[in-house]
């Protein structure tokens, strides 16, 4: 794995002039995200050896290397997810290939359910911490030489970045959330017994993606930030079936805002 790893990090450089130090993962219905980029190169996924496809309706499939807030980064334009039945390695893979790249920052974004009840449709969430409940855990095995054996997570989640969204959000008029993101598996949405779980466990919001890529990030040494747009709400009295295409059309409302608040943290990246 770890040479597959380096063969598609160093076919990555030998195709772009992009060095990016950025990693930014659009989750579902964010594409439009993508198009705050100033697109230097586009390789599709089915293109890039060793990648994973994506499977996802509202997940386009391809890597973006480019320019945003005047930094070099790359884009993933659609993630890979446990549910769809790739391994861990699998679903991580794109972040061990961009440590190797060079890539020193992860800005992650995702839809999620809200089970917080100060929680509104079409809010945005920093993602202050995690809880992990996939069923494997993505550094299970063999260790990678990125980081040690036994991870510390104690302090994940850029706090020097979290503090710089709340300040700009404060100064744009931005309602901005914050709390706890928990990973599940799916592809079912939640039962309303499930959000209520979660909500005493400590959830503000619950997804099915993310976790992988944090953890493996953290163990690769680089800054993380992460958004959820809370799509959906699992708070009684306020639960609605749940679709898709649903989930799509409310992530699609908020980009700008969230892209406004990407770039300005990138741009002000060391």
């Amino acid at each position: 794995m770890l040479e597959k790893i380096q063969e598609t990090a160093e076919w990555l450089l030998n195709h772009s002039a992009i060095r990016p130090k950025v990693l930014i993962v659009l989750g579902t219905g964010l594409k439009r995200l993508a198009e705050e980029i100033e697109v230097v190169d586009r390789f599709p996924y089915k293109d890039i050896p060793n990648f994973p496809i994506s499977t996802v309706e509202g997940h386009s499939g391809q890597l973006l290397f480019g320019y945003l807030g005047g930094k070099e980064v790359v884009a993933m334009e659609g993630r890979f997810h446990y549910y769809e039945g790739y391994s861990m390695l699998q679903v991580t893979f794109p972040t061990r290939v961009m440590r190797e790249m060079g890539v020193k920052n992860l800005f992650v974004s995702n839809a999620a359910g809200g089970v917080d009840p100060d929680f509104e449709i079409g809010d945005l969430m920093l993602i202050t911490d995690h809880i992990n409940f996939l069923p494997e855990h993505p550094l299970r095995g063999k260790n990678f030489p990125y980081g040690p054996r036994f991870l510390d997570m104690s302090d994940t989640y850029d706090k020097a970045l979290l503090q710089q969204a709340r300040d700009y959000a404060k100064s744009k008029g931005i309602r901005l959330m914050e709390g706890v993101y928990l990973a599940n598996t799916g592809p079912t949405y939640e039962t309303p017994a499930e959000y209520h779980m979660y909500h005493v466990w400590g959830a503000n919001a619950v997804g099915m993606s993310t976790v992988p890529e944090v953890i493996v990030a953290h163990h690769c040494g680089m800054r993380i930030f992460g958004m959820s747009v809370i799509t959906d709400l699992g708070v009684k009295g306020k639960i609605v079936e749940v679709t898709h295409e649903e989930v799509q059309r409310i992530a699609d409302g908020v980009q700008p805002i969230m892209a406004d608040i990407f770039r300005h943290l990138i741009a002000g990246l060391d």
